[in-house]
């Protein structure tokens, strides 16, 4: 095969695999502000139509995306976790928890980017392993109740990730009800329990928190971490 015929095939496979990224992220978009509002999702609305949702799903079956092209590799994932986690929830719908769902983070299977992945191993295998420093992926990564910091009503994109990281995570920490501080005394949700090494790379668990809080916490306070609300996060 002549090397011009070999560029013109890469080149091909190049323009194909971007496009059907950018049309996966757009779909996406129009998708989470359907039916996402003020962090909450419109479950039951999913039920009965179920097709935009499953439309995209198919889509993030086929594409590829690789860690070369680490905000591509992010944003994809990030909004297929969100995607899957909506798509295990519909499935069982109506319930009051995703924890009512046998399996829900751990046995239930979809196809994302080409590998048969659960919700854990999605978080755990191909996002928080392959880029560990990132601890602000806890901050978008939804898993439907709410204790979780609330999904946006927009999908998570390569050109805009970094904002929307930024944005998030310092929303979240900077909400009473999600990072509760008593003098010197601070309360932090469980994810800082489960994760703690993702928030302790360059001190402690409050010097994070710090970084993106406008009225910082004690160096010295006591932390302590409160119960995680499972409760649906759903628009009755």
């Amino acid at each position: 095969m002549k090397k011009g015929l070999i560029i013109l095939i890469l080149l091909t496979a190049q323009i194909g695999l971007s496009q059907s990224t950018t049309d996966f992220f757009t779909q996406a978009d129009a998708f989470f502000k359907t039916y996402v509002s003020n962090g909450k999702v419109k479950y039951g609305a999913i039920k009965k139509d179920p097709s935009s949702l499953n439309t995209l799903l198919d889509m993030a079956s086929k594409i590829r995306v690789s860690k070369s092209k680490p905000k591509t590799f992010q944003a994809f994932y990030i909004n297929a976790y969100n995607l899957a986690v909506i798509k295990g929830v519909v499935n069982k719908y109506p319930i009051k928890s995703p924890l009512n769902i046998k399996g829900f983070f751990d046995k239930t299977t979809y196809n994302l980017g080409g590998k048969v992945t659960t919700l854990n191993d999605l978080e755990n295998k191909i996002l928080r392993k392959n880029f560990p420093k990132e601890a602000r992926f806890h901050f978008v990564l939804v898993c439907a109740g709410l204790g979780c910091p609330p999904i946006i009503s927009a999908a998570y994109t390569p050109s805009s990730l970094e904002r929307q990281l930024q944005r998030q995570t310092t929303k979240a920490l900077n909400n009473p009800k999600f990072i509760r501080v008593k003098g010197k005394k601070v309360q932090l949700s469980q994810i800082f329990e489960w994760y703690k090494v993702d928030f302790t790379h360059n001190g402690s668990e409050v010097d994070f928190v710090n970084t993106f809080r406008k009225e910082k916490i004690p160096s010295d306070a006591k932390v302590s971490y409160y119960t995680y609300d499972w409760s649906l996060n759903q628009i009755k």
